[in-house]
């Protein structure tokens, strides 16, 4: 696949029947891109519901991680914040689509933004900055919208259906100067080198190789360690980039935090377990919104049994 390059990747190429499947779901991805937003976020409602009920599998990955970190929860609060989680990864799918296919541009008046400051200060130091985020729902929306404001690189997990991976890099690389495939160190560091904005999403579970088990919302979660050396190779700033969705879904709103300080520490416990405090504070404000459906527990320190799922 190829990276760094503002040419698209021609999908003629990709017209053997076991595609049909993949450009009869782009075209309805197409088409819902294009529809009134309103209708979109009812959409989104609509399918979010649907895929609560049909999808039990997600749906107790779903309600195991949040008796773990909001175990303070009624039984009834609890079925409402699964429920509006379901709801908030389907509008994230709309959202998606609209990503790809449509111009930031588009939905400028929507946007709210606090803390830009904070990013303009990191990049006014010029070694790059490392620009973090979680996996909300808003994921995919909330870089379309960054491009309102400055550019960016992206590191991203390739997809094995190769026409979609295709529609998906073409999508991407419209907004970004780069997309990186997240193996492809060397490009990612060669980005902070060239002071680079580069994003980075560092809190899903990756196994235990390269992790330190540290808590996340009181449970002991395996946590990469590489955003401390990706800050460490060019003493890059940085920065948490959190974007939520409206409550009553007319718009977004981005945050950027304040530089981090004394980060990396050189200490690889202490430094994920600051990175996973940030997250912590980000998601509770709008927990429906954070990407609950991930077994991010799923992998545990040697000797410790319990599975969770």
């Amino acid at each position: 696949m190829p990276e760094a390059s503002i040419q698209t990747i021609p999908l003629r190429q990709f017209s053997a029947p076991r595609y049909w499947p993949t450009w009869l779901g782009l075209s309805l991805m197409w088409s819902v891109a294009h529809l009134p937003f309103p209708v979109q976020m009812q959409v989104g409602k609509l399918l979010g519901i649907l895929s609560y009920h049909l999808a039990r599998g997600r749906r107790h990955i779903c309600e195991v991680n949040l008796r773990l970190c909001f175990p303070n929860l009624s039984q009834v609060e609890h079925h409402q914040l699964v429920r509006k989680t379901f709801i908030s990864n389907a509008i994230g799918l709309i959202e998606t689509a609209i990503a790809w296919y449509r111009d930031p541009e588009e939905f400028r008046e929507r946007v709210t933004v606090s803390g830009l400051e904070n990013l303009d200060v990191a990049i006014e130091r010029g070694k790059g900055v490392l620009l973090l985020c979680a996996h909300f729902t808003t994921l995919e929306f909330g870089g379309f919208l960054f491009n309102l404001f400055h550019k960016m690189d992206i590191t991203y997990r390739p997809n094995k259906n190769l026409l979609f991976e295709a529609a998906m890099y073409n999508g991407r690389i419209r907004h970004y100067p780069n997309v990186f495939n997240r193996k492809n160190v060397r490009g990612a560091v060669r980005s902070l080198k060239q002071g680079h904005i580069l994003w980075y999403a560092p809190d899903q579970d990756y196994g235990a190789k390269h992790s330190v088990f540290v808590p996340f919302f009181g449970n002991t979660a395996a946590t990469i360690t590489a955003t401390a050396r990706f800050a460490d190779v060019n003493d890059s700033a940085v920065v948490f980039f959190s974007h939520y969705r409206k409550a009553d879904n007319s718009g977004y709103h981005l945050e950027f935090s304040p530089m981090l300080e004394n980060y990396p520490s050189g200490d690889q416990e202490e430094d994920a377990i600051t990175i996973n405090r940030i997250m912590e504070e980000a998601i509770k404000k709008q927990p429906d919104q954070y990407l609950w459906l991930h077994k991010r527990f799923k992998t545990q320190a040697a000797g410790k049994s319990a599975r969770p799922y």
